[in-house]
């Protein structure tokens, strides 16, 4: 057995070998790891055959997985601008990423970097993980100046949005809303259609939202 009673190396290698070729499915989930820690444990597992006359070997034990250099300034939640695949980071299903945290651990005070699947292209549709999410500005109708700043997959939808707004914002489910995009100084155009994608909505990076409370109608008795 490996470190840590994780699984025997060779199980480890074929295991993740196989998992990397799954194919990309609309609405999965894949994680990012940090390729310098993924290389590591490829050197361990004796992954590629010139790595075989160091498998095994606790000199190069990879230890706990650790993305922190794709990480913004030490942010959990925020990714370094330009990365790219395969030179810096690896993307694999959430079998493989499960198995590698059951195996390894997950460095202190990191979140695993889910991704999203979704289809991009006008007339011909391809599936690709969407690693940079689209940043929206979010405030409330009665206070439009305390702005919050949250990041969506193009493949959540407007209701997705009200959700997290509401949330964010202490409104209870009761509570009518309308929700706004304000795409010019002082435009707003109305999001009305809650299962739309926020792709299909036209939605980009840096648009503001707001949610307006409608006004209770108290019936007279």
């Amino acid at each position: 057995m490996a470190e840590g009673g994780a699984a025997d190396l060779d199980t480890q290698r074929g295991e993740v070998a196989a998992l990397l070729k799954t194919p990309l499915r609309k609405g999965d989930t894949w994680y990012l790891v940090d390729s310098r820690w993924f290389k590591q444990w490829k050197k361990y597992v004796g992954f590629d055959s010139w790595d075989r006359y160091q498998m095994g070997d606790q000199n190069v034990y990879p230890g706990p997985v650790d993305n922190s250099g794709l990480l913004k300034d030490g942010d959990v939640l925020v990714l370094k601008e330009h990365l790219i695949d395969e030179l810096d980071y690896i993307l694999v299903p959430t079998e493989g990423w499960n198995k590698l945290v059951s195996w390894y651990g997950l460095t202190d005070n990191q979140e695993p970097i889910a991704r999203k699947v979704v289809e991009q292209g006008m007339f011909v549709k391809h599936c690709k993980v969407e690693v940079y999410l689209t940043e929206l500005k979010l405030c409330e109708d009665r206070n439009m100046e305390n702005v919050v700043t949250r990041r969506f997959s193009k493949a959540d939808t407007i209701d997705t949005i009200e959700k997290e707004m509401r949330k964010l914002f202490s409104i209870p489910d009761e509570k009518e809303t309308r929700l706004w995009n304000k795409y010019m100084s002082n435009t707003f155009e109305p999001l009305s259609k809650p299962d739309s994608t926020i792709q299909d909505a036209g939605l980009y990076q840096g648009q503001c939202k707001k949610l307006q409370l409608l006004p209770v109608v108290v019936p007279c008795v």
